[in-house]
């Protein structure tokens, strides 16, 4: 019975309940004007009130004694991996090995791409860029678990909603006129830094910031309601999910077929022409779509708690 409790407060807990606020018995005591003792009621409730008390005090022990034990165990990992690595200026540096002489020397014939920072980053290197994205995909996660509890307020709700109503820009004309003239220049400027990374500098994090700061422009002038004709939270977790899952699956393909001299159908293509440098153009689109919803849902979720 102890470990099934033990284990429902487990899973509250995972479920976002915090038992050190607001930590109730599931079995309050029931207050009978007929019992033989008149304050069998005050009894029972005072101790049941210790009993929550040493029960969170216990929680919160173990909670931080297991953080500290976390951190401990990283940062002795990360000690013992940088205590490991050469010395600033060693021959045996990855700086001056044949490492980067490759990159230089037969990333264009390689990789197919003249942008030779794409070609490492999205080719040689493309897991490293593949953990990025997941990096802000996660980081999008952890906002919507923080900001999500705003909206069952319904009093900080209204009070956020009038706040909004004092600093809204959606009737300035200026800002409105302005938008509607920048708007189709970012998006353009946006698509043109996604699709020529391979080929100028650019790529997917400097095109997906573009969009994303497009859209956010938009929401600001016009509101979020018009916005999410086009973006709204359903559309931003299909884009976040295919792009990510695209990247997974083209590189993966890449890899083990790279790995095992396997015959590829991936060609790097002619170097400088728009369809050149295999995936790379594909992979610069999607990690773009990626960041570009991440910047516009964080945006969001701090303006009115919701996508």
């Amino acid at each position: 019975m102890m470990k099934n409790n033990k284990e429902s407060k487990f899973l509250r807990w995972l479920n976002g309940e915090d038992l050190l606020i607001d930590t109730k018995n599931e079995e309050p005591p029931v207050y009978d004007p007929e019992a033989a003792n008149p304050y069998q009621y005050e009894t029972e409730a005072h101790t049941l009130r210790k009993v929550d008390k040493a029960e969170r005090r216990v929680f919160s022990r173990v909670y931080l004694a297991l953080s500290v034990l976390l951190v401990l165990f990283l940062s002795a990992v990360l000690l013992l991996t940088v205590s490991n690595l050469p010395r600033y200026g060693s021959a045996e540096a990855p700086v001056n090995n044949e490492v980067s002489e490759r990159y230089i020397e037969e990333g264009l014939e390689e990789t197919g791409a003249t942008n030779l920072v794409a070609g490492m980053i999205l080719d040689y290197r493309a897991f490293d860029t593949l953990g990025e994205s997941h990096v802000l995909f996660t980081g999008i996660c952890a906002v919507m678990i923080l900001l999500l509890t705003a909206r069952k307020d319904s009093k900080k709700q209204l009070r956020h909603q009038d706040e909004e109503a004092l600093y809204d820009v959606t009737c300035d004309p200026i800002v409105r006129i302005m938008a509607f003239f920048l708007m189709p220049c970012l998006l353009l400027f946006g698509i043109y830094v996604l699709l020529n990374g391979h080929l100028s500098p650019g790529g997917g994090f400097s095109g997906g910031a573009i969009l994303g700061a497009a859209f956010i422009l938009y929401s600001m002038a016009f509101g979020f309601e018009k916005t999410e004709r086009f973006l709204n939270e359903k559309t931003i977790k299909v884009i976040s999910c295919c792009s990510l899952g695209f990247y997974v699956v083209a590189k993966s393909y890449s890899f083990f077929t790279g790995a095992n001299h396997l015959p590829s159908i991936i060609s790097p293509g002619t170097p400088g022409a728009i369809l050149s440098a295999g995936i790379i153009m594909p992979l610069n689109v999607a990690v773009g779509m990626v960041v570009a919803c991440t910047m516009y849902s964080i945006f969001s979720f701090f303006k009115r708690g919701t996508v």
